[in-house]
């Protein structure tokens, strides 16, 4: 076990490098200049923004310093701690170190062009990604909840209207997407009948509230994915001889389908689950525009188009990182859902 994990998160280490080095080249290759404004700027300035950032540096000399501010953690003394000159760390941890004390510094993702360094890329971090992160909790908890049940009643139903009506719903799913699912909710539900509020900042309405509508407009076409997946494996699940072993000893059948089947057919649901709830963490900019939600998505969209470098790769390496680390997680979880996996 403890060799598996070593060489999972050598294997993590690795996949983080690759998109990292990517990344960082494929968004200095997007034509135009971070700097470009409606009202130009002068050259000379362009010239000091270029100094200041770094940007004039060689490519592979700006990369180094990118992940050093980002990799290399720093210690610095309480009495410098209000005057902090080298950037935004995501980790301030205060020691209790020394006379002033010892501040332990970690993750500094740099300022975003946009703002001329008035705004860091861990500020925006801060302030959006947590309702991103609730937002995409609740979609993946929204597919899970409408598509296993919806899988294991059309595989114990096959081929009948039962089966038939689940696996249509599942289609509507797929066919029907978050731009068009969105509004229609946000109108019957929530103007028409005022059961939740139609933007994030309506007055009246608990917290949780607010997430329901753009949790199932997210939730709802992942779900058909999970019910397509859960109905497959269940029928295979189905069909195994220690199904029938199970029978003959006098299980009940409920016992069979909930303790046997079902934790077995989740396998490839559980697959699916990690890099689902990374792209809900990201793929939410359609959503937040559509229900007026302040979180990340919108910035992955705009930071392109703004060529907002420090943005773009702050937010692909968070991306990266809760998909490898997601995809780590649903390993070790397969042991426990079928016991005859062993790690070696």
């Amino acid at each position: 076990m403890s060799k598996f994990v070593v060489r999972r998160v050598a294997q993590m280490i690795l996949v983080l490098f690759i998109v990292s080095v990517i990344i960082f080249m494929g968004v200095r290759a997007i034509p135009g200049s971070p700097f470009e404004r409606e009202k130009p700027l002068q050259p000379q300035v362009i010239e000091r923004l270029k100094e200041k950032y770094n940007l004039d540096a060689p490519v592979h000399i700006q990369y180094l310093d990118y992940m050093g501010d980002i990799l290399i953690p720093r210690l610095e003394s309480g009495d410098t701690a209000a005057t902090f000159a080298e950037g935004d760390y995501l980790i301030n941890i205060q020691l209790p170190i020394g006379e002033h004390g010892l501040y332990f510094r970690w993750m500094n993702f740099g300022p975003s062009y946009r703002g001329l360094g008035s705004r860091t890329v861990n500020e925006i971090f801060r302030d959006f990604l947590p309702t991103s992160i609730q937002l995409g909790l609740a979609s993946v908890s929204v597919a899970v909840a409408i598509g296993v049940p919806l899988g294991i009643i059309a595989a114990l139903r096959r081929n009948t209207i039962v089966d038939y009506s689940a696996m249509g719903v599942a289609i509507f799913g797929v066919s029907v997407p978050a731009i068009v699912l969105g509004p229609i909710l946000r109108y019957v539900f929530g103007v028409e009948l005022g059961w939740f509020p139609v933007v994030w900042s309506a007055e009246g309405f608990p917290y949780y509230a607010r997430f329901i509508l753009p949790a199932t407009a997210l939730g709802f076409s992942s779900s058909a994915l999970i019910a397509r997946l859960t109905r497959a494996s269940m029928l295979q699940v189905l069909d195994e001889d220690y199904m029938d072993t199970a029978r003959a000893k006098g299980l009940h059948e409920r016992r069979v389908i909930l303790v046997h089947a079902m934790r077995n057919s989740l396998i490839p649901v559980v697959t699916t689950l990690g890099p689902l709830l990374a792209f809900l963490l990201t793929g939410t900019f359609v959503v937040e525009t559509i229900f007026g939600i302040p979180g990340l998505g919108r910035y992955f969209v705009t930071s392109f188009t703004n060529r907002d470098y420090p943005v773009i790769m702050g937010v692909f390496m968070l991306l990266a990182l809760f998909i490898v680390v997601a995809n780590m997680v649903v390993d070790f979880t397969y042991a426990w859902l079928d016991p005859r996996i062993r790690y070696s």
